[in-house]
């Protein structure tokens, strides 16, 4: 049983490493921009979007132009957010690897 006990001090360190982690993504600012600066986003580390900015002149393009370029800046930018969250938990749980479990 001495494993099991192990294990399971082993699961709380990493229990504790990932809401440290988490915490840090919150408060990780990440900026994005397309069509030249036009379009700016502003997302956290956790996927959280904190700010969207669209240059006054920038608005005055054909309304399809417009909503193009914000929405692949918001998917660019979300899609980014979820890489670097993946690939900060994976520095924190690889550390932890559980026999017969990965």
């Amino acid at each position: 049983m001495a494993g099991v006990g192990k294990l399971l001090k082993q699961a709380q360190k990493m229990q504790k490493s990932i809401e440290g982690l988490q915490a840090q993504l919150a408060s990780k600012e990440l900026d994005f921009t397309r069509g030249g600066g036009a379009v700016q986003i502003k997302i956290n580390g956790a996927g959280q979007f904190l700010a969207l900015k669209v240059d006054a002149e920038f608005l005055k393009e054909d309304a399809a132009l417009v909503s193009s370029e914000i929405l692949a800046a918001v998917q660019e930018a979300a899609a980014s957010a979820k890489k670097f969250n993946e690939e900060e938990m994976a520095k924190v749980t690889s550390a932890f690897q559980m026999p017969g479990m990965f």
